[in-house]
């Protein structure tokens, strides 16, 4: 009987699509609240929807970026503690640990007799051991060292891409209520497509992730407009 070639396609960049999606989650809905709120206001024009849009991109893509940054680093410190102490731990308490080795197989319904034969092949081999705690005791992985950085560049361009989508009409047309009529149209269609993908990756039904996250945005810009014209 041949044998059958069994493939599973599993998405492995998860860290990645999180930082897109946090980037352009914040990129598409707060510069296009921040336009739609000013466009409300009796005093605006096109020009100053720009230099407030452009200046909180600029802002928000740093603020972002470094929060994104620091989220890392924090991931990346406390794994290296953690390491530490388990490293400690085999040494000063290893019956304590190995324990702990049982105790995470019974959970899976494996008998005493069946986990002792894992429990002496992880103790023969340190740094195995010390892995295994860290992934199946702690839940925690080992991130790459450059996690940080990509993160918070990730994030900070994401914003950026996103934020460029509801200003860019006011960019190229001077009428400040045309402009926010494209600015409508194409961030609403940037966010139902940036949902659709989302969902895609995540699991969720795409038309379900676009309409939902076209409804959040569209929420958000409208509550701006109109809190705008209710205080001008």
């Amino acid at each position: 009987m041949p044998s059958i070639s069994h493939v599973e396609n599993h998405f492995t960049s998860s860290e990645f699509v999180r930082d897109i999606v946090i980037g352009m989650a914040d990129g598409l809905t707060v510069p296009f609240a921040l336009a739609a709120g000013l466009t409300g206001i009796a005093a605006a024009s096109t020009g100053i929807v720009v230099t407030a849009g452009l200046a909180e991109i600029a802002a928000g893509s740093i603020a972002m970026g470094l929060g994104g940054y620091l989220a890392a680093r924090t991931d990346m410190e406390h794994y290296d503690h953690e390491l530490k102490r388990e490293q400690e731990e085999i040494i000063n308490t290893p019956e304590m640990e190995e324990q702990e080795i049982v105790d995470v197989f019974a959970e899976y319904g494996l008998t005493r007799s069946q986990i002792l034969p894992v429990v002496d092949a992880l103790k023969s081999n340190p740094g195995k051991w010390v892995d295994f705690m860290m992934k199946f005791e702690l839940g925690l992985e080992k991130t790459e060292p450059k996690r940080a950085r990509n993160s918070a560049l990730t994030i900070a361009v994401s914003y950026i891409i996103g934020g460029m989508i509801p200003l860019a009409p006011y960019i190229f047309i001077e009428s400040i209520a045309s402009a926010l009529v494209y600015s409508v149209i194409f961030t609403l269609i940037a966010l139902f497509l940036f949902g659709y993908i989302k969902g895609s990756f995540t699991g969720l039904k795409p038309l379900i992730g676009g309409l939902r996250t076209v409804l959040i945005g569209g929420l958000a810009a409208g509550a701006a407009f109109v809190i705008a014209r209710l205080i001008s």
